[in-house]
């Protein structure tokens, strides 16, 4: 069965070939997407922490990375898409990333109100759930509003939903207010500060 991949797309790991896990397991956030998200925050993304949820292969915070962020965190329940993220993570930067595998509905409030609660530096929290694959996903998007209503700190400078285009996300979650949605076909990235 031959590996899938993607590349890092600029940046200082510009060209880096990623491998992506099995497309049973997950679903990769497409190149066009995810351009035109660090188009969106080229600047923004300088210096900053950057948090994955539900990790997958690891491409949009490795692309982070690339891109000037100063540490990547991700988390990742499947243990096959866990070993692919370790794998492109060794490639590309170890040493400035953090993985955990486990339930990312555990593991990122836990980082963010704790690990990271006390960060100098802006964060910014990307969560791409994975609506079309794993059986027990139906309260997905419930789930992962609640889990950022539970996010404490003041140091949350955006975050950031891949989700369904068909889905319109609240206007507000917690104590963050949405400010703009793109739509890329089936996908849409909406941005709440």
């Amino acid at each position: 069965m031959k590996t899938l991949t993607t590349r890092i797309i600029a940046g200082k790991y510009k060209g880096k070939t990623l491998e992506l896990p099995p497309l049973d397991t997950t679903r990769s956030s497409k190149s066009i997407l995810k351009e035109s998200f660090f188009n969106v925050i080229q600047y923004d993304i300088i210096d900053t922490v950057f948090v994955e949820a539900f990790g997958g292969s690891g491409s949009v915070g490795l692309e982070a990375l690339s891109r000037g962020a100063s540490h990547v965190y991700f988390s990742e329940i499947d243990r096959r898409s866990y070993k692919v993220l370790r794998r492109n993570c060794d490639t590309v930067d170890a040493q400035n990333c953090t993985t955990m595998m486990g339930d990312s509905f555990e593991i990122i409030p836990k980082l963010i109100n704790t690990t990271i609660a006390s960060s100098t530096k802006p964060v910014v929290v990307y969560i791409d759930p994975p609506f079309d694959f794993r059986d027990g996903m139906d309260d997905i998007y419930q789930d992962t509003y609640k889990m950022v209503e539970s996010f404490e700190n003041e140091n949350i400078f955006m975050i950031v939903f891949e989700h369904k285009s068909e889905l319109t996300l609240p206007e507000t979650i917690g104590k963050y207010k949405q400010y703009k949605t793109k739509k890329f076909g089936n996908s849409s990235l909406s941005y709440f500060s």
